[in-house]
């Protein structure tokens, strides 16, 4: 049995809930920018080292907790832990990021792409039930994957690109083979998240980090759509408890009123969009998560405490609205500890004069 959940502010928070203050968790707060992080991945040889054995990944994921009084944990995990189980070969170039040594890329490798069996992908699964263990109940865990569309970006470029040209040329080429590599892929997604699901995780995020590259009709076809079919074929209760998903697409602001219908309890958004103006457009049918720009960071105290200030000003008093405070996207590896611990004393501290 898991322990009695002692902070549940973020799961509240995320099913528009009354909450005392707004809650905090940072996208890759389990990173580079801890020394302890860099310890435990020196220690583990590699990034695949820490992501593939349970007890480096619940050992990261819970440096931050231990660090800052943050509301919700994220499992250490990679978004390209599907297609390494399907056999594309991921491994990781110092310098370059990830590479998979058999890219998607004809009609031949697309159709022999099949739904992995799930045993290949245990040690997370394996991680989140660990990770629950050693929370000992202080918040929730949320586990997560890569949207299909963004997951596919790497599968059939091979690695990371600046222009998305083969993708996006087999998009509009050749738009079914596409299609039915983003198939194969959801289906995958909604299996893992599931697992994910079974094995502990409170909440599941959707990281579209590169739907935002897409032109607008594209981008509701081969991203929106596939998301939606995750998130239909997802366990939405678990042992009781309601499981949200939060569902972001970086520099997917152009289209929230679409996302807004797409099934998800909550939506992240990047710095570029208004709150406000979101809570406007959604009518706060749902929760939004975000969306302070990660160099703010890079400030000074002063404004960075003015920037979270801002932030939680634009989306104002909570009323029938749910608010997670995060950045508009991973926290980056050159910021102070310090601030860290700034930035969720502010949020904690100014916001509650918003949640009457």
């Amino acid at each position: 049995m898991s322990a009695e959940l002692k902070n549940d502010v973020f799961l509240r928070a995320l099913q528009r809930q009354a909450v005392p203050y707004t809650p905090v968790w940072l996208m890759r707060q389990a990173g580079r920018y801890l020394p302890e992080y860099k310890a435990t991945r020196a220690q583990a040889g590699s990034f695949m080292g820490l992501a593939q054995h349970p007890e480096f990944a619940t050992e990261v994921t819970l440096q931050p907790i231990d660090r800052y009084a943050l509301d919700a944990a994220i499992l250490f995990a990679d978004i390209l832990l599907i297609p390494d189980a399907m056999g594309l070969g991921l491994h990781f170039v110092t310098g370059e990021g990830p590479q998979f040594e058999r890219p998607i890329q004809t009609a031949q490798a697309a159709a022999q792409l099949q739904v992995p069996d799930m045993n290949k992908l245990k040690y997370v699964f394996d991680a989140v039930s660990m990770i629950r263990r050693e929370l000992d109940g202080r918040v929730p865990l949320i586990g997560f994957a890569g949207s299909p569309f963004t997951v596919a970006c790497y599968m059939v470029e091979g690695a990371s690109s600046k222009d998305y040209r083969t993708i996006k040329a087999m998009l509009y080429k050749t738009p079914q083979l596409l299609h039915q590599i983003l198939n194969v892929t959801a289906q995958t997604t909604a299996l893992y998240l599931n697992e994910q699901i079974k094995a502990g995780a409170q909440a599941v995020m959707i990281f579209d980090s590169w739907g935002g590259v897409l032109a607008h009709g594209v981008y509701q076809e081969f991203s929106l759509a596939y998301m939606r079919a995750v998130m239909e074929q997802l366990e939405r209760q678990h042992n009781g408890q309601t499981i949200p998903v939060i569902l972001f697409t970086k520099g997917g602001g152009l289209w929230i009123e679409d996302m807004a219908k797409s099934g998800a309890d909550a939506l992240g958004l990047d710095w570029t969009m208004s709150l406000a103006k979101a809570r406007q457009l959604t009518a706060d049918k749902v929760a939004l998560q975000g969306n302070l720009d990660p160099m703010a960071l890079l400030g000074s105290e002063q404004s960075l405490r003015a920037e979270v200030r801002r932030v939680l000003d634009d989306f104002g008093q909570v009323g029938a609205g749910g608010h997670v405070f995060n950045l508009g996207h991973g926290i980056n590896q050159f910021v102070d500890p310090e601030q860290v611990q700034v930035l969720v004393d502010e949020v904690h501290s100014y916001s509650r004069q918003f949640h009457q």
